[in-house]
């Protein structure tokens, strides 16, 4: 099990709350530049909303429909399509239609992307253990500030 004091490696896969990661860079492998991963999310599924105090996060939809909310906009994207998250704004997303979405996400610099094997190894649940997770998040630069995005 990995923890916020270790550096995942590229090839790393995990499982949390239904959704599957694979990292494919990572911070340590870019020299901080930049971190890269896969997710395959269910339908009906996506994060609470919260901000990145560090990183841009760039998304780009491979498989699926995804609602995008940014500071009270949406935007829907289907495959093909890319979402441009700036570091500091409040943002989520929420996976609509029958089938699961599978996004390649791009955070600069790199870091974020060690979250997932951080808190995949952990039982914890959304809403149940958001303290626990929220702890986990800030050593990852990231602060949850409200409920999930309904589709």
């Amino acid at each position: 099990m990995q923890t916020a004091g270790t550096k995942p490696q590229p090839g790393t896969r995990v499982e949390w709350l239904n959704t599957h990661y694979e990292l494919l860079v990572t911070a340590d492998a870019s020299g901080g530049r930049i971190g890269m991963m896969v997710s395959l999310c269910p339908p009906d599924a996506g994060p609470p909303r919260h901000i990145h105090r560090a990183e841009d996060e760039t998304f780009y939809v491979l498989q699926g429909e995804v609602v995008f909310w940014l500071e009270g906009a949406t935007a829907n994207r289907t495959a093909g399509g890319t979402m441009f998250i700036p570091r500091g704004r409040e943002h989520t997303f929420h996976v609509v239609g029958p089938q699961p979405a599978r996004l390649l996400t791009i955070v600069t610099p790199g870091g974020f992307e060690g979250f997932f094997p951080a808190v995949a190894g952990k039982d914890l649940h959304i809403p149940r253990d958001m303290p626990a997770i929220a702890e986990l998040a800030a050593a990852f630069n990231l602060e949850f500030t409200g409920p999930p995005l309904r589709g």
